[in-house]
């Protein structure tokens, strides 16, 4: 059984608009689309300044020793 099923939603959608109205679901989706926008713009710009902050891996330089390669005796 599915937590979730298709009358689930039917359900509240009907409790939205029975609380908030047909008038007031426009305006609140249109708020919670623009907080979700603007979260995304926040998270995008963190990310953009930790790469920009992150040294190029051109820049860097990593030295591998030689593995010694030991002689049997004869």
């Amino acid at each position: 059984m599915e937590i979730f099923q298709p009358w689930h939603l039917i359900i509240v959608a009907l409790v939205a608009v029975l609380l908030f109205g047909g008038r007031k679901l426009p305006e609140l989706g249109k708020g919670l689309g623009e907080g979700l926008r603007g979260f995304k713009e926040g998270m995008k710009g963190i990310t953009d300044d930790a790469k920009a902050d992150a040294k190029p891996a051109d820049a860097t330089h990593t030295v591998t020793p030689t593995p010694k390669v030991e002689e049997t005796p004869k």
